[in-house]
């Protein structure tokens, strides 16, 4: 596989100072990703949401619709059967004999049947009808509330990448030049850092003698190899890269030396 262009040319010390440089425009890109904040997990929840209640509706809708044409069939039956009553009431009328008479009664009797059960389906779908409809007009309150919702996340989103949408496409170019001197093994540590590092930061400076992520002290022979630039040297406690803090621009404060109290020698007694 083909080396990135001046990555091999590039000394020890050129790399570190790659990786600070492009420590500091992936944390700059962290701070314009940090203001968009939870909104664009917000909104993918709100459309998700909004996406859950149309359906609710829709198939709410769709039971109403059913129910009704449930109800109208059994309207149908009801006619039916009222039809046919009439009609056997017209053939008792001319029966020849007790047989015909009974046999033309329990006809009668079980249209009778059909339309009181009929009318009690109708009733009960009826009911079901007015929970649904109860329900579903909590579902279409509860969706416009949350479609309103959405409308104004959305528009808070758009208006935040609009503002940093520039700025972000400008420092994401500086990242892949920046990413161009450092060999790909050393890339791909960075990263692997950055991914694990909950503040995001791979390259940190000495600072007061410690590491400027973990914040633990660095041994002094250490320190004087991190200051040499002769080798990529990482935090024993968070594994960090160290780089010394004039790389990043840090001045290191010097310490006073405290004059040495004089002690008062002690006259023997005579």
């Amino acid at each position: 596989m083909a080396k990135k262009a001046n990555s091999s040319e590039a000394t020890v010390e050129q790399r570190l100072q790659a990786l600070y440089d492009l420590q500091v425009i992936d944390s700059k890109i962290d701070k314009i990703r940090t203001v968009r904040g939870e909104l664009p997990l917000e909104v993918q929840d709100l459309e998700d949401e909004v996406a859950g209640l149309e359906t609710r509706v829709q198939k709410a809708e769709q039971g109403i619709k059913s129910l009704e044409t449930e109800i109208a069939n059994k309207k149908l039956l009801i006619k039916e059967s009222e039809t046919a009553i009439k009609k056997y009431e017209e053939q008792q009328k001319n029966v020849r004999n007790n047989r015909e008479f009974d046999a033309i009664s329990k006809e009668m009797e079980y249209q009778a049947l059909e339309i009181e059960l009929a009318k009690k389906h109708i009733k009960e779908f009826e009911a079901q009808i007015e929970n649904k409809k109860e329900i579903n007009s909590a579902s279409k309150e509860k969706l416009e509330q949350t479609q309103n919702e959405l409308t104004h996340k959305q528009n808070e989103l758009e208006e935040i990448i609009a503002e940093t949408e520039k700025e972000e496409q400008a420092l994401l170019k500086q990242s892949e030049k920046a990413s161009k001197v450092i060999e790909d093994r050393l890339l791909a540590a960075y990263k692997r850092i950055r991914d694990n590092a909950r503040n995001g930061l791979a390259v940190v400076p000495v600072e007061r003698s410690a590491c400027g992520g973990c914040f633990n002290k660095i041994p002094p022979q250490r320190q004087l190899d991190i200051n040499t630039h002769k080798k990529v040297i990482v935090c024993e406690h968070c594994g960090r890269i160290l780089i010394d803090p004039k790389m990043a621009g840090i001045e290191e404060p010097v310490e006073e030396k405290k004059p040495k109290r004089r002690t008062k020698r002690k006259t023997a007694k005579k």
